[in-house]
């Protein structure tokens, strides 16, 4: 049987945008990439000025930090960092992240570790990483405020690895 050439090249144009409507659902099966933003008006305000350390970590905000931290990795790093901050192997593994940090027995070192990574993780949120012209991380500080990032923060500190 004789397959006029134009009918060819429609089927072949029907497979081609086929397989891009597969891949395209495919890339949204993580959800929508686009950075979203965040409610923290439950959260005790921090201010224009960043801080050097995570404050809700420990106290009375610990608990809805956790919360809204938790929902914020959720939609805004999983899709990356892996679900629980588990990676898959896109990006770094987020539980490992203070490891160097949390088998130093002197207590002065291990809280200078802490603080450097707390550096470090804030750095990276705000402005991203790139390498070699390659974004590997979009920078989040035009969508998410001080407040959500320490929050995220302190979501990822009860997901260390013991």
């Amino acid at each position: 049987m004789h397959i006029p050439f134009s009918f060819r090249r429609l089927i072949r144009s029907s497979l081609i945008a086929g397989g891009l409507a597969l891949a395209s659902s495919a890339l949204w099966a993580h959800g929508d990439v686009t950075p979203q933003a965040v409610d923290t008006k439950t959260l005790p305000q921090l201010g224009a000025k960043w801080l050097p350390s995570n404050p809700y970590n420990t106290g009375p905000a610990f608990k809805e930090a956790l919360r809204i931290g938790t929902s914020a990795y959720n939609q805004n790093c999983a899709r990356c960092h892996g679900l629980e901050a588990i990676s898959g192997g896109i990006a770094p593994d987020l539980r490992k992240m203070d490891t160097d940090c949390t088998g130093m027995a002197d207590e002065a070192k291990k809280n200078a570790c802490f603080a450097e990574m707390d550096e470090y993780y804030v750095a990276t949120v705000r402005r991203g990483r790139t390498r070699d012209g390659r974004v590997y991380m979009p920078p989040f500080e035009a969508t998410l405020s001080q407040e959500a990032i320490w929050a995220i923060r302190t979501y990822l500190e009860t997901r260390r690895e013991k």
